[in-house]
């Protein structure tokens, strides 16, 4: 009898401990349940004069789950508790799902923001690295017209600065020799045969002439050469060959006493007052860049210089390493600060045109979709889904789901969200089957996270 006695004893104890147990665990999904669906409505802080606002209870503002009839501290994470107010937590709640009212206290103490939406022309701004190169247009190759030996060279190393004009090398050629002899005779033959009364023979002798002149001409002699031929009436044994473009040696192959033919290279020249900067765009910006669209570039060796150029080339193929697209601008380079093989840092602007903007820190960018929170006043805050389109540094277009004027949340959306998220999923398990609405928590209740 006695054994039995205590069997009983003890299965009540455990049945009691469950009970507990059970109490413990559901009492803050229930309080959960019944808090964020509707207002408590249980007696908060002592009563309040006429003149004072009721306060129902205070809560965590960073967990609004923990509620307590009394100011202090939470527990978990150590904030301020804030109260909240007949007034505010009596008012009648807007139907959109996801929609949450958050008290003044709070949205000060989280920094909420909001500003409308406007119509804004929205300049789209490309920033890469480029690499300096030379301008391929304004390379020239030093060859001669005829065969002869180098006898004097007057620009003897690489990357040598020269003018257009600068002497360059003397040149030997029996050839040229004898082409200068024949220019002599023709010029006597023409002052003799000019004062013909025969015009046929007046003719012939301005035509050999002219013939020989055209012949020195083509092997590059200049007027000045020709003239003074003419002046000294004697050949010249050395002629001087001069720079036919201002620039840079870039290659030096002439030496004194070479021979040299029309085959041999004996300078590169490269003129570096314009150059060219190649820079790669990635894909989704490829729609922005266009032939003559104005860049601006900067460099570190140019401290506070910005330099205007414009795209000149855009390459028909995407690089298959990097999957980008090159591009090449031309840069003035008056001082020459710009050497090739450097790296600067390039800017191309698009204007997008106007178009109704938020400011880019409002939208919620999942992948798959963008929402916005829009402020409704009065603390409400309601979820709405929106497409954007383009996007600059500081704000984005939205193609459809807002109107102008209607106020987004720009700063603490992402608390905003968590919560909202937090409503609609408590709300969920409410409706759910065998699940009923708990009894609002009572004065003087707490319970941790």
């Amino acid at each position: 009898m006695r054994t039995s006695k205590k069997k009983t004893l003890i299965a009540i104890a455990v049945f009691a401990a469950i009970s507990a147990g059970i109490a413990l665990v559901w009492r803050p999904v229930a309080e959960r349940l019944g808090g964020w669906t509707q207002p408590s409505t249980a007696a908060a802080a002592p009563a309040a004069t006429s003149t004072e606002r009721k306060i129902l209870y205070y809560e965590d503002p960073m967990h609004p789950w923990y509620r307590s009839d009394k100011p202090g501290i939470a527990p978990d994470c150590g904030m301020k508790l804030v109260p909240v107010y007949a007034d505010e937590a009596g008012a009648a709640a807007p139907t959109t799902p996801g929609t949450v009212q958050i008290s003044t206290a709070r949205q000060q103490l989280i920094g909420v923001t909001s500003q409308g939406a406007k119509y804004r022309t929205l300049d789209k701004t490309i920033r890469t690295v480029g690499r300096v190169a030379l301008d391929e247009e304004r390379l020239a190759n030093v060859h001669v017209k005829v065969n002869g030996w180098i006898q004097k060279v007057f620009v003897d190393y690489t990357f040598q600065h020269v003018k257009k004009g600068d002497p360059l090398f003397t040149l030997y050629s029996p050839e040229l020799l004898a082409t200068e002899q024949e220019y002599l005779l023709a010029l006597k033959a023409d002052r003799e045969l000019g004062t013909s009364s025969f015009a046929e023979v007046a003719a012939g002798g301005k035509d050999l002439l002219d013939a020989a002149r055209r012949r020195l001409e083509l092997w590059d002699l200049t007027d000045e050469q020709i003239r003074e031929l003419e002046q000294t009436g004697k050949p010249q044994r050395e002629i001087t060959y001069y720079s036919p473009a201002s620039g840079e040696v870039l290659e030096r192959k002439g030496f004194p006493n070479q021979y040299v033919t029309p085959d041999t290279e004996i300078y590169k020249l490269a003129d570096h007052s314009v150059v060219w900067v190649y820079a790669d765009i990635y894909e989704p910006e490829m729609p922005l860049v266009e032939l003559g669209q104005e860049a601006t570039l900067t460099a570190e060796a140019l401290p506070g210089q910005k330099l205007t150029g414009r795209i000149t080339f855009i390459q028909p193929h995407l690089s298959g390493e990097t999957r980008t697209l090159p591009v090449r601008m031309d840069f003035p380079n008056p001082d020459l600060k710009l050497k090739p093989e450097m790296f600067v840092n390039v800017e191309l602007h698009r204007s997008l045109g106007r178009q109704l903007t938020v400011p880019i820190d409002a939208v919620l960018d999942s992948g798959d979709r963008q929402r916005v929170f829009i402020d409704r006043g009065d603390g409400y805050f309601t979820p709405r889904e929106v497409k954007i389109g383009g996007r600059t540094e500081d704000y984005v277009a939205i193609t459809s789901g807002l109107r102008a004027g209607e106020k987004v949340v720009t700063r603490a959306n992402f608390l905003i969200d968590s919560e909202s998220n937090l409503r609609q999923a408590v709300t969920g398990m409410a409706e759910m089957p065998g699940m009923k609405q708990a009894p609002a928590a009572t004065a003087g209740n707490e319970h941790q996270h």
